[in-house]
């Protein structure tokens, strides 16, 4: 069964207490403390795997927790670490935060690998703790606590092109003709229940990935019938192929559904329903009265739809007529649209949500090299998590600054507009 979504729950592991003990041997009296360090608490990992294509393991197994560390031990010996946790999940995967829908981060583009919670640092022993005033502590530090989260995950696939349409107009036929897919078709409404990938290879032309998704109806964007549990798979694709039955053989007016199933789109994301379109004017073999310009449902559909730089082609998913010439026309469109499939930014960094022991941050001026320097696990993270090259990740990041109070310290230290702040090899020029 094909899975789109799913909820899971996650933790890291606990970090180990740091152990009292003392020296007792024979003829070391009052021997100095030995108590080792607790091991550090496993650390939660999501990893792309190519093999996978859905979410449905995930329906079967959905608590998932890393291993804690062990405690210090006498003659100081550090605790083992906790073991880590690889959670598999396909490319294109969409990680948030359940309660808040808010996005983690996308398994997608270079995210292959993604720490998503670290596990908590083993305490220290008491021997860090002995002082000329204090030879023998009875304190250790305790382990850093876990982190859990529950989680949605959301598969939205990466294809360059989104087949769209009302049911039975041919979408599946289509993708078969075309690429490498191997949809179920039959003559009924909702014959496609899942998202289908196929590959598209043109002899002297760069390939494309097209999905074809289930067909949709009027109202689908509230929740009506099965198409609107897939309109997320078509929020990556760069531009829409709307096929149309042409010939109305259902008795359907091929204007009207595309501007019914605009509609739906515009109403789902209007970014999507801004996306450039061609309109594949499917069945244009069975219309009989081909002689009669006036009344041919091409030319029909031509005019009204042109005029709005929409191109229309006339094909056959059954005998193939017309379909090389559309395929070109997409790949010449994705060409020009030249652009990197769509990677979702951060809106939600764990640790700056859930209640551990954050390691402070540290901001000071480094005089020798003139520059501002910001250090510190949660900035380090941050950095791992946030797209600085997109304007709303940047825009993210320095929201970031502010509510910790970093931009306030640096300040305090006199910061002047175009100094030069340094974070974990990467500088920026700091301006109000």
């Amino acid at each position: 069964m094909f899975a789109d979504r799913a909820k899971i729950y996650v933790k890291s592991g606990k970090g180990g207490d740091g152990h009292v003990s003392f020296r007792r041997e024979k003829y070391v009296p009052n021997g100095g403390p030995d108590g080792g360090d607790g091991g550090n608490g496993g650390s939660v990992y999501f990893v792309i795997d190519e093999g996978l294509n859905t979410l449905t393991d995930f329906r079967h197994i959905r608590k998932y927790c890393a291993g804690n560390g062990a405690e210090g031990g006498k003659r100081n010996c550090a605790g083992k670490n906790g073991e880590d946790i690889m959670i598999k999940v396909p490319a294109g995967t969409v990680i948030k935060e359940a309660q808040s829908g808010k996005v983690i981060v996308d398994m997608s583009g270079e995210n292959k690998e993604v720490l998503l919670l670290k596990g908590g640092r083993g305490g220290s022993g008491n021997q860090h703790y002995a002082t000329s005033k204090m030879q023998a502590p009875k304190y250790a530090q305790p382990g850093q606590p876990a982190m859990e989260l529950e989680l949605l995950l959301e598969l939205k696939v990466i294809a360059d092109v989104g087949l769209v349409g009302f049911p039975n107009v041919g979408k599946s036929t289509f993708l078969s003709k075309v690429s490498n897919a191997r949809p179920k078709i039959a003559n009924y409404h909702f014959t496609t229940l899942n998202p289908n990938l196929g590959v598209v290879d043109l002899d002297d032309a760069k390939g494309f990935v097209i999905a074809d998704i289930p067909g949709l109806i009027e109202g689908a964007s509230e929740g009506v019938g099965l198409g609107h549990e897939f309109l997320r798979h078509i929020e990556r694709t760069k531009l829409i192929i709307h096929i149309v039955d042409a010939a109305s053989v259902e008795g359907r007016d091929p204007i009207a559904d595309i501007y019914a199933i605009n509609k739906e789109l515009a109403a789902y994301n209007p970014d999507i329903a801004a996306r450039p379109q061609i309109i594949a004017a499917n069945k244009a073999d069975m219309i009989y009265d081909e002689e009669n310009a006036a009344a041919n449902p091409v030319q029909l559909i031509r005019e009204e739809f042109e005029p709005q730089g929409i191109p229309v082609y006339p094909i056959s998913a059954i005998s193939g007529k017309g379909i090389r010439e559309l395929l070109y026309a997409v790949q010449n469109r994705l060409d020009a649209l030249d652009e990197p499939p769509l990677v979702f930014e951060p809106e939600y960094v764990p640790e700056e949500h859930l209640s551990i022991q954050n390691e402070p941050l540290t901001v000071f001026y480094d005089a020798e090299n003139n520059e501002y320097v910001v250090e510190g696990p949660r900035i380090e993270k941050m950095l791992s998590y946030t797209n600085l090259e997109s304007e709303k990740g940047f825009r993210f990041f320095q929201n970031f600054l502010k509510e910790n109070g970093i931009l306030k310290q640096l300040e305090e230290l006199g910061i002047e507009e175009g100094s030069t702040v340094r974070m974990y090899g990467l500088s920026f020029d700091y301006y109000k």
